[in-house]
């Protein structure tokens, strides 16, 4: 028994010593005890190893259990959706070049999930050839060469995301994806729950934002 408090103990420790403080905003600021995210999971990859090498995606301790909780329970609820996230920002924040935000642990870039021909669920290529992901740019419907968007895949995302950030205390701040896809996000099984609960960025974004979309956590900050 003695053996079992004590593990118990520790674990609480190491749990607390990870916690997590962000300071200032996304695209001004830092973060201290910041959880760098796995690079593959069950039903998820980073965008590239060599992102993951670099250090280029740590978020806070409360994302990073938003995030991972939400793939679990997507596995479950969707189960055909492959999904890869892009970059969320260095171990201790500040400026995350070319990224404008990305800077106090809050951001985190998800590529689009998308099927192939046949409709089958699959990972695009994100390499150095098209900028990590970053360079694909899908048209207007949601196609680009063989790969279509799976905009059910990423409603159903963003609701999972939603719901366990608030466990977490937590909750999600914006979401940026072009505002030509708005639409049919809400066409979706879920484009009610997206409507009422999430706030969707209605102006156009420094980029376009077609082949990932951001995600901003609103996490109470120091200044």
């Amino acid at each position: 028994m003695k053996k079992v408090i004590i593990v118990l103990l520790l674990f609480t420790i190491t749990t607390q010593a990870k916690m997590s403080q962000c300071f200032g905003t996304t695209s001004q600021g830092r973060i201290e005890n910041s959880i760098q995210l796995p690079p593959k999971g069950d039903n998820f990859i980073i965008y590239n190893s060599l992102g993951s090498l670099l250090g280029r995606n740590y978020v806070h301790s409360k994302v990073y259990d938003a995030v991972i909780n939400s793939y679990a329970k997507l596995t479950e609820s969707y189960p055909r959706a492959k999904y890869k996230y892009g970059e969320t920002g260095w171990q201790n924040g500040g400026e995350f070049k070319p990224h404008k935000t990305h800077q106090n642990g809050l951001s985190v870039d998800f590529m689009v999930p998308v099927t192939d021909e046949i409709g089958n669920s699959v990972y695009f290529d994100s390499d150095l050839s098209n900028k990590f992901g970053y360079g694909i740019n899908f048209d207007k419907n949601g196609k680009y060469k063989a790969y279509t968007i799976d905009f059910e895949a990423i409603a159903l995302h963003l609701v999972q995301l939603h719901q366990e950030s608030l466990k977490q205390g937590i909750d999600i701040w914006r979401i940026i994806i072009t505002p030509e896809y708005h639409s049919k996000l809400f066409q979706t099984t879920q484009g009610k729950y997206l409507q009422k609960n999430l706030s969707f960025m209605k102006n156009k974004a420094w980029i376009r934002h077609d082949e990932h979309y951001h995600v901003d956590f609103k996490v109470k900050c120091k200044n």
